[in-house]
């Protein structure tokens, strides 16, 4: 590994680090947006027994809030379970929209990461180009000089790209996770809003 980076040049140490926080915005992601950590599937009918069994308490809505991401929006609702049905989904609305901030955590970093490789696996390149025209001379070329320039320039771009390709790969995925997630909550808080009110006005 240490001959590669040496061939490459200086330019590879912004790839590496770029790299390095790559993964580990991945493997935090990977952690965090767990579907059954986010939303899980129960709750909706755990919530509604809680409800019927004991009602709304302080207790309840702080454990609730504690437990999930989906559990923070119902926490949000039923903090509200005495108002009227708009006000109970303006709360919920409110708490969606910070906890979809959330799920969408550092997504933007690894965009960013995607998208700036390629460009430091460019900038790698023109100084490997550099290197190379830099060694012609009057007398002739240096072998050394130019094999090395070489090396910048084709080490440079190929890394630039086997960052770039994953982190795109993971961005797009997390994008799709947190939207989908996202409305998967959405879904289930309007069920808890029509069942509360549904029982109260039933």
């Amino acid at each position: 590994m240490f001959v590669i980076v040496e061939a490459a040049g200086w330019p590879i140490w912004f790839l590496i680090l770029a790299s390095i926080i790559a993964v580990g915005l991945i493997i935090e992601r990977l952690m965090f947006l767990r579907s059954n950590r986010i939303a899980p599937p129960s709750l909706l009918d755990e919530v509604i027994k809680e409800l019927k069994q004991r009602g709304v308490s302080d207790g309840m809505l702080t454990k609730l809030a504690d437990s999930s991401s989906l559990g923070r929006i119902f926490a949000a609702g039923l903090k509200n379970i005495k108002s009227p049905p708009e006000v109970m989904k303006e709360s919920i609305e409110e708490a969606g929209r910070a906890v979809s901030h959330d799920l969408g955590r550092f997504l933007t970093s690894l965009g960013t990461i995607a998208s700036i490789s390629p460009l430091l696996g460019l900038f790698g390149t023109v100084v490997g180009m550099i290197e190379i025209f830099g060694s012609q001379s009057a007398v002739g070329n240096s072998p050394a000089v130019l094999a090395h320039g070489i090396s910048v320039a084709l080490y440079n771009t190929a890394f630039g790209l086997i960052v770039a390709i994953p982190s795109m790969i993971f961005y797009r995925h997390f994008r799709s996770q947190v939207d989908s997630l996202t409305i998967e909550m959405e879904q289930q808080a309007l069920k808890l809003v029509g069942i509360v009110h549904g029982q109260r006005t039933g």
